[in-house]
């Protein structure tokens, strides 16, 4: 059978808030106290990180540590590539959420006349570039990376040429030009966007499945519609930020927002979602202990992973006996 590897991705350059370099420890912490075997069960690798240049100077406004980060994205694109090309599936506990398009690159470098679609679970758009962004935390960039679009015309900043050659090796990791279609992203519960994010979504029309719509039609249907929309791609690539929880629920992130998920139905969305034979890959982002005392968004979190692990691994069972 496929076997699952943890990709243990510790950077947390991209994200305003310090803290989610510990997300992957607050994990283990949860893990221990429910008494759970879940990490002796996987092998894991270690992504290096670059998080002591948090203490250097940013020289990046527009995209705050963007060297750093690229050197770090490199690693992990390669690692995702490598653990593909192995046969093995890549289940990736990350800091903050600007390493997903490193996730993307490695999985287009694995297979990269494949099409992949992206299920976006998040509170955030992340669609933001150096030349949109009103914050310079390249958490909030990812897609605009995977998608190649600047959004230029809704440009507020001019970012630095040491910038915008950053910005282009990080669009070319993996491969140059875009590794996903507009119309191969869906978001889910995505509700805290500025106007140049809403007018990407708008011209772009990326479907965006809100809070009251997965209460309506349930996560299965949700999940059943999500796949429809994307019965072009090859294969799926799942990334689940901690903050499409309810803010009662998910302290513990740097950017928690109101109207999000409960466990319950975060359980059973990851569930529906990776029970489909094209996903390739699932990524956990954004759990910061730093911002929860009681460590209740990453025992929240690891409900989802075991719960997420499950479907994976009952899937892969499943496709060792058909291939029989």
């Amino acid at each position: 059978m496929r076997r699952i590897k943890l990709l243990e991705v510790r950077s947390e350059l991209g994200a305003g808030t310090r803290g989610a370099s510990m997300g992957i420890d607050a994990l283990k912490v949860a893990c221990l106290n429910k008494g759970s075997d879940y990490f002796r069960r996987f092998n894991s690798v270690k992504v290096p990180d670059l998080n002591h240049v948090l203490f250097e100077k940013n020289l990046f406004p527009f995209a705050r540590h963007l060297d750093s980060i690229y050197m770090v994205q490199k690693g992990i694109a390669s690692t995702v590539e490598q653990t593909l090309r192995l046969g093995e599936f890549p289940l990736v506990l990350a800091g903050d959420h600007s390493n997903a398009s490193a996730t993307i690159a490695g999985i287009k470098a694995a297979y990269p006349h494949k099409t992949l679609g992206v299920v976006w679970v998040d509170a955030h758009a992340d669609i933001h570039s150096p030349y949109t962004t009103p914050s310079g935390n390249v958490h909030g960039m990812p897609l605009a990376l995977s998608l190649n679009d600047d959004n230029l015309e809704c440009q507020r900043n001019q970012p630095a040429p040491e910038t915008e050659f950053f910005w282009q090796r990080l669009r070319d990791l993996g491969e140059p030009g875009p590794k996903v279609a507009p119309e191969h992203l869906v978001y889910v519960v995505v509700r805290d966007t500025e106007a140049e994010e809403n007018a990407i979504i708008k011209r772009l029309g990326i479907k965006n499945y809100q809070l009251e719509e997965v209460r309506d039609k349930g996560t299965r249907q949700v999940a059943r519609e999500i796949y429809e929309r994307l019965r072009f791609c090859d294969m799926v690539y799942v990334s689940f930020d901690v903050d499409s929880l309810d803010s009662r629920f998910s302290k513990g992130t740097g950017t928690p927002v109101e109207d999000g998920l409960n466990v319950e139905q975060a359980i059973s969305l990851c569930r529906a979602l990776l029970e489909n034979d094209r996903v390739v890959c699932f990524e956990m982002v954004e759990i910061n202990p730093t911002l929860d005392r009681e460590n209740t968004m990453a025992n929240n979190a690891f409900d989802i992973l075991e719960a997420s692990t499950d479907a994976i691994q009952n899937r892969l069972r499943m496709e060792e006996v058909v291939s029989r």
